[in-house]
């Protein structure tokens, strides 16, 4: 699998030294190199890269800020001599964090993490998304694998979201959208019923006056999933 991917730092040595690295990583393929976030904005819009390799310290607009901005397709790779941003990296899509100054080795092994994440995820969209029996989700600095059937609903809380599964008390905490969760999941097995709530079709036991309820839990059914939700009651009740 073949991945493309920008570099974005302000230090031409370390721009340089990048570049060589990705030359000799078989599986990557660069499509841009940018000694700013400023000059690699519209890029980034225009042809989204799966990976950035990309600094924190610039000037005008920093790394950290810069993630912000990017696609939610595109995983971001820290390239830092700061350790310091290394806990709020997990919350902007990163996959790794490397501090400089870093070998071929520790670059190869993070270029590796990412080709294992797009491989993995990947899987989740062929065609009709009928044969997927797990995704792999990022929490405490992990890739965690997730049975798709043990999955109660998933709640999402601004930019991270709560994962329940049958069997357990406490839930699996990922920073990654509710979009990006939507997007990863088979639409025939999993059903958004809110903003904030995706359910899993077969583990809906219960209704209780337009709540759906798991346990001491009660999931509202908004008005833009009432639809939606009533055509798939329709489907299994019995006249």
């Amino acid at each position: 699998m073949t991945l493309s991917c920008f570099i974005i730092d302000d230090e031409p040595l370390a721009l340089r030294l990048i570049e060589s690295y990705v030359a000799k990583t078989p599986f990557l393929e660069l499509k841009g190199k940018f000694s700013s976030a400023v000059a690699a904005v519209e890029s980034v819009r225009q042809t989204p890269p799966d990976i950035i390799f990309l600094d924190i310290q610039m000037a005008e607009l920093n790394g950290m800020e810069f993630a912000r901005l990017v696609p939610e397709k595109t995983r971001i790779i820290f390239t830092t001599a700061f350790e310091k941003y290394a806990l709020e990296s997990y919350k902007v899509n990163a996959l790794e964090y490397l501090l400089k100054p870093f070998s071929y080795i520790d670059f190869l092994t993070a270029a590796n993490k990412a080709s294992q994440w797009f491989q993995l995820n990947t899987k989740v969209v062929e065609v009709g998304k009928s044969a997927v029996d797990y995704i792999f989700v990022k929490a405490d600095y992990r890739l965690i694998q997730i049975e798709l059937k043990k999955i109660l609903y998933i709640e999402g809380l601004k930019d991270y979201l709560k994962i329940y599964l049958e069997g357990e008390n406490q839930p699996i905490v990922s920073h990654i959208t509710m979009k990006s969760m939507e997007e990863m999941l088979p639409d025939k097995q999993f059903m958004r019923v809110h903003r904030s709530f995706i359910v899993q079709n077969d583990m809906i036991k219960v209704i209780d006056h337009n709540r759906i309820v798991f346990g001491k839990t009660r999931i509202p059914i908004s008005d833009s999933y009432k639809t939606i939700f009533q055509q798939f009651l329709d489907k299994q009740m019995l006249m």
